[in-house]
């Protein structure tokens, strides 16, 4: 029986931590643990058979770090410690019924746009783990710990294109309901379930009481079995030792009512042992497998915003190059600025989804789409639909795309359903149908809702699922075709009714030809509406348009109490239908909000023509830093804008430092920090964050990297004349060294201050290794700076 009808049947019981035995066991600070599959395979043997022995019935492989950007220094390669790893997982088994899973964690750097590792060199140091795991004969893969989306979908696509084997995926969340990226429960669900793993869930950063409610969400809209493995409580640092505030006992009472909730997949992470895995498996004897109800949800989403079709949304139609002459050119020229305008603009205007239609006949499409969607996604958070004929543009927007797409589109041609569906389905992405066929668009209601039967039937027949189909029944122009018009209402009245799916409409078609077309639109547009329309692809910078469909949520009931009629039309701002995107003379403090890079130069240089460089950081520079710093600190941005906006920043400093002498370079500076994460700890991704932030208020930033020995510490801080040293750590086995950092600096000069951070870290964290400051994130280590240099 494989671990597909396993999971069928019953409840899986994984085991524990790895890390925790292995301390016990004397793993010194630092040491990569996956040597020790190799160095000292005994005690990988032994600590794999109490797991066993304790009722696991899966065993996750020492294998967390075995990439080989961790591995790199090792002494050992990805195929080396893996073999080693599944043969030491094997030797314990021995003739037990038990699974072993590749267990593959977080490479440890931050994909582009927040960091420099691309998608596909990501995907690539993933492939080689499955082969190697396929290779040595795993049972599944388990991709864990990930706390950005975009690389949890590399792992997941590289997992079910070199193998066969079920992929469970779960990702790490704080309290807030997001991970460290700002990833949401809805879009995690959205996106691990429409890659195809056999089951997703959370694990690692909280204990079973802190993950309850992230849990109780996740059960409600995910529709494959949902996995839990949580700390055993929040640590705690006792005699410099990290203890584990749950007990076995406790945690099993936690994981019972996990499985009574509907989780079908339990197990432990950090603090676990054994004993609590045995105390989790006699607790749950007799509890019966609950069978959830699933609620189907019409959502597309990027990783930090999830629109849900509960009502009329906008998809904005500008990033389109027919009959746009000045779009044509940026196309040709390569003008990506031009084109994120094109795209804010839209977003400021109200549209909830973007079209993005890059077709030139002299430009490459592939190519260009991948761009322009990276670009988009760099600077907005707003979900996006792929608009292209051409399956192989399809299939490179879906790839690259961070998040849950639609795909516009496919039509009732077998050779157009045959060569897109496909692609939609492995991505993981809705598919707008359009009614038309080899024989054009039909006359009637009835000839479009049979071709739009036909999609939704061959949708289905790839496992597409209702609501990721939306149909467009297509928009006559009423100058030609005016009986045209009529039927397409009724069409959209008979899928809506009939097939049960949502539905998508080009509006404005409908006026081609005719005076007043303004007119005409959004009359059309509110027929439609009342027809059942769903997804409106419009210009949002018409307001008589928004308008309309501002006004139609409250007649509609969607819009309760009417907030959103009134909070538009309190303060009414002309959005006139002349208004044209590259009008806007952008000044630099939005340029920063926005996270415009390129234009940051010139507007820069626009500043400079009038105005000295200090009063340039002051007066647009710091001022854009302090409102993006509180809009991430309200949730109202999340990692990817953050660090964009601090990218665009550093363009207007190599400007402002180009006009600058020598003189005045220095006088810009607010003082010296030194970075550092601390020794045995080789996790940087928070540190390298908090440099981006800091550089950008002007502060001096002496960065000693990773794995950094207390004494070098201390010698960089008297060398440089330093007054504050931040230090990070991720490992709760690092944070002794930490306590030990400082107070040899605190011991050669009391006036060194110490700020810390890093996920293990808290308020009284900081306080037992007697830092003076605690910093939650990069914006509370630019307020600490602020306090202690000014």
């Amino acid at each position: 029986m494989g671990v597909r009808d396993y999971l069928e049947e019953g409840i899986i019981v994984f085991d524990g931590a790895m890390g925790t035995i292995l301390q016990d066991k004397g793993l010194k600070i630092g040491e990569i643990p996956e040597k020790l599959n190799i160095e000292s395979p005994e005690i990988i043997v032994e600590t794999h058979k109490k797991y066993i022995e304790s009722g696991s019935k899966i065993i996750t492989t020492n294998t967390f770090g075995a990439n080989e950007l961790k591995l790199k220094n090792s002494g050992y390669t990805v195929e080396e410690i893996i073999h080693g790893a599944v043969k030491n997982v094997k030797k314990a088994i021995g003739t037990k019924n038990v699974y072993i899973a590749l267990d593959i964690g977080p490479i440890g750097e931050l994909l582009e746009p927040m960091g420099t590792l691309k998608f596909e060199e990501a995907y690539n140091i993933f492939k080689n783990q499955i082969i190697q795991g396929v290779k040595n004969g795993v049972d599944l893969i388990l991709i864990e710990t990930m706390t950005d989306l975009y690389e949890a979908k590399a792992a997941i696509l590289a997992a079910k294109e070199n193998s066969n084997l079920p992929v469970f995926c779960t990702m790490s969340f704080e309290k807030d309901k997001r991970t460290f990226t700002g990833c949401s429960i809805l879009s995690m669900v959205m996106v691990l379930q429409g890659l195809g793993v056999d089951a997703l869930g959370v694990n690692c950063s909280l204990g079973p009481k802190e993950l309850e409610p992230i849990v109780e969400e996740i059960l409600k809209i995910s529709k494959v079995p949902v996995m839990v493995q949580a700390n055993a409580g929040l640590p705690s640092i006792v005699n410099g030792k990290t203890i584990f505030n749950i007990s076995p006992e406790e945690f099993a009472l936690y994981g019972r009512r996990f499985v009574e909730k509907g989780v079908r997949i339990i197990g432990g992470c950090c603090g676990t042992t054994d004993k609590h895995i045995k105390s989790l498996v006699n607790g749950l004897d007799n509890v019966l497998v609950k069978e959830i109800k699933y609620c189907p949800i019409n959502c597309i989403c990027t990783p930090t915003n999830s629109v849900i079709i509960n009502g009329v949304k906008v998809i904005g139609e500008r990033i389109n190059p027919t009959g746009k002459k000045a779009f044509k050119d940026a196309l040709v020229k390569g003008n990506i600025d031009y084109i994120l305008k094109e795209a804010i603009v839209q977003v400021e205007s109200g549209s909830d989804i973007l079209d993005v239609n890059v077709g030139l006949p002299e430009i490459d499409e592939e190519e260009t789409m991948v761009k322009v969607i990276k670009e988009i996604q760099g600077v907005l958070n707003i979900p996006l639909q792929i608009d292209s004929t051409n399956p192989k543009v399809i299939e490179k927007g879906l790839r690259i795309y961070n998040g849950k797409a639609i795909v516009n589109s496919v039509n009732g041609e077998d050779k157009s359903l045959d060569s897109i569906l496909p692609i939609v389905k492995k991505y993981g992405a809705s598919v707008i149908g359009l009614t038309l066929d080899e024989r054009g668009i039909p006359p009637t209601a009835l000839e479009r809702f049979k071709i739009a039967e036909k999609i939704v039937k061959r949708a289905k027949e790839y496992n597409i699922s209702e609501e990721d189909i939306y149909i467009d029944c297509l928009t006559l122009t009423a100058a030609a075709q005016q009986e045209g018009v009529k039927e397409t209402l009724k069409a959209i009245e008979m899928v809506k009714g009939r097939l049960k799916v949502k539905t998508v409409l080009g509006v404005s078609n409908v006026s081609f030809g005719l005076p007043n077309r303004e007119l005409l639109n959004k009359t059309f547009l509110a027929a439609s509406i009342y027809a059942g329309l769903d997804l409106a692809i419009i210009n949002p910078m018409n307001k008589e348009m928004m308008d309309t469909i501002i006004s139609s949520r409250v007649l509609w009931d969607e819009d309760k109490g009417a907030k959103e009629y009134i909070n538009s039309f309190e303060s009414i701002e002309d959005k006139s239908n002349s208004k044209d995107t590259q009008d806007i003379k952008e000044d630099l403090f939005n340029i920063i909000l926005k996270g415009i890079k390129e234009e940051a130069k010139d507007a820069t240089r626009r500043l400079l023509t009038y105005k000295e460089p200090l009063n340039i950081v002051n007066e647009y520079i710091i001022p854009a830093l302090d409102l993006i710093g509180e809009r991430y600190e309200n949730g109202d941005i999340f990692l990817p804008q953050l660090i964009r906006s601090a990218e665009t920043v550093k363009n207007s400093f190599e400007i402002i430092k180009e006009d600058l002498s020598i003189d005045s370079k220095e006088q810009i500076s607010k003082g010296k920090i030194i970075l550092a994460t601390v020794k045995g700890d080789i996790h940087d991704i928070g540190k390298n964050i908090v440099k981006v932030l800091l550089e950008n208020y002007n502060y001096e930033i002496i960065d000693l990297g990773k794995d950094v020995p207390k004494e070098k510490i201390v010698k960089e801080a008297i060398k440089n004349d330093v007054k504050l040293i931040g230090l990070s750590a991720l490992m709760t086995t690092t944070v002794k060294n930490m306590e030990d950092t400082i107070k040899d600096l605190k011991e050669e000069n009391p006036e060194f201050v110490v700020m810390v951070g890093g996920a293990v870290l808290n308020h009284d964290y900081a306080n037992m290794i007697n830092a003076d400051f605690y910093a939650k994130d990069a914006r509370e280590a630019v307020n600490i700076a602020r306090k202690v240099l000014g």
